[in-house]
């Protein structure tokens, strides 16, 4: 009988492709999970739940996954399965989805840009995976080059690796930074307006070079059209969040692109141990959820989910500016959380309300109430987390603390 540390190593040796169990394991075959009774574990434990009209936070829990992703974990979790078979045919169906040589699901976005230069770092050279994060001696790159206006913390799940960040800002500081220990070239879709250099010109100076390039679009759909624009671009590995509009488990993401490099970033993936990423694991129900939540996101009416936000929009809007001394303003951020946003500001000669406890008393009614701080005598509000119907609340209760607030 193989012991645990066998087990490891045996299991090390596997090839990352299916066959060990068959065809069937996509959620297309997967039956319902029996009904159970429920228990309500957040009133049992006292834990807040909210409306949540802020967006998809971390700190927020996300978003929400759909019915047809928790039928998809319950059905998953009533079955055995090889890890690496269904990471295998659940990414050669988001590679398909997405432009993508090869895919992967990852516990985030976070860990998808740590595996991805791993594998960029290592090739499929075993020694190497086993090495990292120590670089020292073992033939390894150690540099990553991104844009100062880049560089917001994020980079921190590259440093993992044990590689040194390189920061530029002109076209002619990367060039000038660019040298034999260059590992990868990164870029921050969400902070790309903060760069000198585009995204073309940052993928052509690389591949000049022979050079891998990684970009993170985390929090960057919707639009759709982003799942596939940057592998079609060239961008040789693509990370996203799948937690987020595409309501995936939140723990759960996507590191996508060529093909070999996906390879090699999954020996630094579970079940595999001695690696910078067995703490990274993602069990089979999120693997098959994550496959059902893009699927879905991928196949769904885009213009009739921005038409119901904007409906939504407009119902809290005006039920806000109908209290005198109110305003609104409507915008739809370029970059990240690409929604329909609604800015409502106040006179504070004629409301005499904070920002802060506006929010407080929001958080504190029931049902309780979360949004953005939009500045001085300011809020933002987004739509898309809504459940039906909560518009409706969001709308009366904001017109109640600013009438009990008007002068």
């Amino acid at each position: 009988m193989l012991n645990r540390r066998d087990l490891i190593k045996h299991l090390s040796s596997l090839p990352l492709v299916g066959g060990l169990l068959g065809e069937n394991i996509l959620p297309t075959t997967l039956t319902p999970a029996s009904k159970l009774p429920v228990r309500n574990l957040a009133k049992e434990l006292g834990i807040r739940t909210f409306i949540n009209a802020a967006g998809t936070y971390t700190a927020m829990t996300g978003s929400l996954m759909q019915d047809e992703v928790m039928e998809t974990i319950q059905g998953a979790s009533k079955e055995f399965m090889m890890l690496d078979e269904v990471q295998t045919k659940v990414g050669e169906k988001i590679a398909a989805l997405t432009h993508a040589e090869a895919a992967v699901v990852t516990a985030g976005c976070f860990s998808a840009l740590t595996l991805g230069l791993a594998g960029v770092l290592t090739g499929m050279d075993q020694k190497k995976v086993e090495a990292l994060p120590h670089l020292q001696g073992t033939g390894m790159k150690s540099e990553v080059i991104i844009q100062k206006g880049h560089s917001i913390g994020y980079s921190h799940a590259l440093t993992n690796t044990g590689c040194t960040i390189v920061t530029v800002e002109t076209l002619e500081d990367l060039e000038k930074a660019i040298n034999e220990k260059t590992a990868l070239l990164w870029f921050l879709h969400i902070q790309s307006d903060k760069g000198l250099i585009n995204h073309e010109k940052w993928v052509q100076v690389a591949k000049a070079r022979g050079i891998p390039t990684m970009i993170d679009m985390a929090a960057d759909v919707p639009p759709v059209e982003n799942l596939w624009r940057f592998n079609d671009m060239g961008f040789d590995l693509v990370c996203v969040s799948g937690g987020k509009a595409m309501r995936g488990p939140q723990s759960a993401g996507i590191l996508m692109g060529k093909k070999d490099l996906i390879a090699a970033a999954r020996l630094s993936m579970p079940p595999r141990g001695s690696t910078i990423g067995r703490g990274m694991k993602v069990n089979k129900e999120e693997i098959l959820g994550m496959y059902v939540a893009i699927e879905k996101f991928v196949n769904m009416d885009h213009k009739k989910e921005w038409k119901m936000w904007e409906d939504r929009v407009a119902t809290i809007g005006n039920a806000a500016k109908s209290v005198k001394g109110v305003t609104t303003q409507v915008s739809v951020p370029e970059l990240g959380n690409h929604t329909p946003t609604l800015n409502i500001s106040w006179d504070a000669s004629k409301v005499t309300l904070s920002t802060k406890s506006l929010q407080e008393n929001l958080r504190n009614g029931n049902p309780s109430i979360e949004v953005m701080g939009g500045g001085e005598n300011s809020i933002n509000i987004t739509t898309w987390m809504l459940k039906a119907g909560e518009e409706k609340i969001v709308a009366a209760r904001l017109k109640a603390e600013f009438s009990k607030a008007a002068v």
